[in-house]
């Protein structure tokens, strides 16, 4: 186990967005915007007409990774996720009115009706990603 600790917060951002609006591409675009180095996306929560959800199937190394592709109507009850070197780590969890799924947020998730998400910027620690000896990325203190 790994742990890193920081020393306070920085800016809040609350994202709004709307019909046709695409879900993780909008939170790169303000990643990009405001230059978020490390943040937490905190919540997440609306509607959404298609998604983009990748799950592992295996226990094994390499993990096999299954994509799932819906264009329905989805309500997006929870995401959540780290930023770390300026890169979304994110996973959701949307259901349709027979069944919740969960998984790795990819592109493509697009708005239905409305949708918000708050993130929170971090001040310290300066965390990134590195790949360890099984090819798995890890968090990192810079």
């Amino acid at each position: 186990m790994k742990y890193f600790t920081g020393e306070g917060f920085g800016r809040t951002f609350v994202l709004s967005l709307d019909q046709g609006d695409y879900l993780l591409e909008s939170i790169n675009n303000l990643i990009q915007k405001e230059n978020i180095r490390n943040g937490i996306v905190a919540t997440a929560m609306g509607t959404l007409d298609q998604c983009v959800l990748h799950m592992v199937m295996t226990t094994g190394y390499p993990a096999a990774d299954h994509f799932e592709h819906w264009e329905k109507p989805l309500e997006l009850a929870s995401a959540t996720g780290i930023i770390a070197d300026g890169k979304a780590h994110i996973h959701a969890v949307v259901s349709d009115l027979e069944k919740a799924y969960a998984g790795h947020l990819e592109e493509g998730c697009r708005v239905l009706y409305l949708l918000e998400v708050t993130i929170i910027e971090l001040v310290s620690p300066n965390l990134t990603r590195i790949m360890n000896d099984k090819n798995i990325w890890k968090l990192a203190d810079k």
